[in-house]
């Protein structure tokens, strides 16, 4: 989040786990600006719970999964594997986009 505001990006909606609800949100609230949403398990809750918008996250990395390169850590540098997801992505994107404007 710190590289998205120092690269000028505007982040409009941030969702983070419930495990992370202690610190992290005042952190972004208070040094950075961004409000944070916390998708928190329903109280009384116990064993298997759909959570909204989790599935987003879950989606997005199945995605990368069908990428062979992706698929297990080939990569030595951690700057190696960014570039691969940025590709990974921008061929989903370009893929959904084609099948758009065809159909």
């Amino acid at each position: 989040m710190a590289k998205a505001k120092a690269a000028g990006r505007r982040l409009r909606k941030i969702w983070v786990d419930g495990g992370d609800k202690a610190g992290v949100v005042r952190w972004a609230q208070t040094e950075l600006g961004y409000t944070l949403t916390v998708v928190a398990r329903p109280p009384g809750s116990t064993g298997f719970a759909v959570l909204p918008r989790r599935w987003v996250v879950e989606r997005s990395f199945a995605w990368l999964g069908r990428y062979r390169r992706l698929s297990k850590e080939y990569e030595a540098l951690t700057a190696t594997s960014e570039g691969m997801i940025w590709a990974a992505f921008g061929g989903t994107l370009l893929r959904r986009l084609v099948h758009r404007n065809v159909l």
